[in-house]
């Protein structure tokens, strides 16, 4: 059952009852208000996934209120208008600023149970389409069908039927957040929202304090001029919270995340009241937070906070027998979504690639494959294709230096060595495209620029393509 949060707002206290009672009925949690002054203060306190609001009222209109939502910005929550006077210029007006559905008084019933059902449907595909566009290639549940991939998901669906903070570790590329989708979708709360949280555009502008850090009103929410922004511990109220690479949080904002876990509510930015937090955290990381709390690099506290369910996630090295099916599944998806030519992969070549050590992973095999499809001719993939394919992969995509360059220093000097090499290889990929290199590393370009300031990249000679 999709259960969600409603505010019903209406002046006539029989039409309030009722619509609450049927919906309740339904499963769903119902507030009401009166009035639009009762209205922005239940909004306060809690962000609804559906509003269902009345023209009419005595102290301001329904088409008044929408419109301040409407410009407060950010995911606003779907709107279904209700009126008995309405004219036809005024469900035009509502239809443009937001407004989900229009009813008239008095209402249907079924009608009206029918518009909550689709509104709260179209809202959830929205923001599923949102996440597909931004991650691109995801598939419903983690590939392979060999014992250990078995294991790890019944693993999964058994720790998806509880709602302690899970902790996922595991390398880059291995699959960490289809795993925490799959986690979700397993879920008593799959049917709400699945917030992924990039946490290296929440790091962005740490050296701001913390109320003036957009990273932290992003993630927390803020409050302005009666204004309200919902951050993304908010949005996935009822759902689940990803923090992807937890690891890379400023400390800061680990403070703030430990004390509403601790809490179980949390303060907007320049707010005054605790929201409460009913999202289930799911965290992952490439790095041993272990160490990293002993380098004081990480809060013990939120470690362990977060450490509850501890799931690891296996390296593709460690199913390697799942190679063949990750083959098929990747080169479906190519060929029906970005209209590839479909080539085959001949035995040899599906055995080559199996016995690969497959150092990216999940995602060093994707990309393998796309690029097999983008540039060869031939209708079969032998495997002189792959052997070259992959010693030009070894010759520039290596994530592993060798292991004396790596192995012998202290964890912060190997990843600041990887780190350098790893932007540099993307700003020579993307001809020094310094917006083309954020979007590829998922870093606002603000702190792209400082993090390469750091490692000492050479920022000024660095070529800008025009019009960044």
């Amino acid at each position: 059952m999709n259960t969600a949060y409603i505010l019903v707002v209406d002046d006539e206290r029989d039409i309030r009852e009722l619509i609450k009672e049927i919906l309740q009925d339904e499963g769903h949690k119902v507030s009401t208000a009166e009035n639009g002054a009762a209205a922005q203060r239940a909004r306060r306190e809690r962000r609804p996934d559906l509003i269902l609001l009345d023209i009419w009222m005595p102290d301001i209109d329904g088409i008044s209120l929408l419109k301040g939502w409407a410009n407060e910005g950010g995911a606003m929550s779907p709107v279904i208008m209700m009126s008995g006077h309405a004219t036809v210029e005024t469900a035009v007006e509502a239809t443009r600023l937001g407004a989900y559905d229009f009813l008239e008084k008095p209402l249907s019933m079924a009608k009206l149970l029918v518009t909550v059902k689709r509104a709260l449907e179209a809202d959830k595909l929205q923001r599923e389409n949102l996440g597909l566009r931004t991650h691109g290639v995801t598939f419903e549940e983690p590939i392979g069908r060999s014992a250990a991939m078995q294991a790890l998901r019944e693993q999964v669906k058994k720790i998806a039927q509880h709602d302690a903070p899970v902790l996922i570790t595991g390398e880059a590329g291995s699959g960490k957040k289809l795993f925490a989708r799959y986690l979700h979708n397993c879920s008593p709360r799959r049917h709400n929202p699945f917030i992924d949280v990039n946490i290296a555009v929440n790091n962005a502008s740490h050296n701001k304090s913390m109320d003036d850090n957009p990273g932290v009103a992003n993630f927390f929410g803020g409050e302005k001029d009666g204004k309200i922004q919902y951050g993304q511990l908010e949005q996935a109220n009822g759902g689940t919270l990803f923090l992807d690479e937890v690891g890379d949080m400023d400390l800061s904002l680990q403070g703030r995340l430990a004390r509403a876990m601790r809490n179980g509510s949390f303060l907007r930015v320049n707010g005054n009241e605790p929201v409460k937090l009913d999202a289930r955290i799911v965290a992952a990381t490439r790095y041993d937070l272990a160490l990293e709390v002993q380098a004081k690099r990480f809060r013990e506290d939120l470690y362990y906070q977060l450490n509850v369910l501890p799931l690891r996630i296996l390296s593709l090295r460690e199913h390697c027998e799942d190679v063949p099916d990750l083959i098929n599944c990747y080169t479906d998806f190519f060929v029906r979504h970005e209209n590839l030519p479909y080539r085959n992969f001949s035995l040899a070549a599906q055995n080559r690639l199996r016995n690969h050590a497959w150092p990216g992973n999940i995602r060093e095999i994707k990309n393998l494959i796309q690029r097999l499809l983008i540039l060869g001719n031939d209708a079969e993939i032998g495997v002189a294709e792959v052997e070259a394919a992959l010693g030009d992969h070894r010759e520039k995509y290596s994530p592993v230096p060798a292991p004396s360059v790596v192995f012998d220093l202290p964890l912060r000097e190997a990843r600041d060595q990887f780190e350098k090499a790893y932007l540099e290889y993307q700003l020579l990929e993307t001809g020094g495209n310094i917006s083309k290199v954020a979007k590829l590393a998922g870093m606002e370009r603000t702190h792209l620029y400082r993090k390469m300031r750091a490692l000492g990249i050479n920022v000024g000679n660095t070529p800008e393509t025009p019009g960044q």
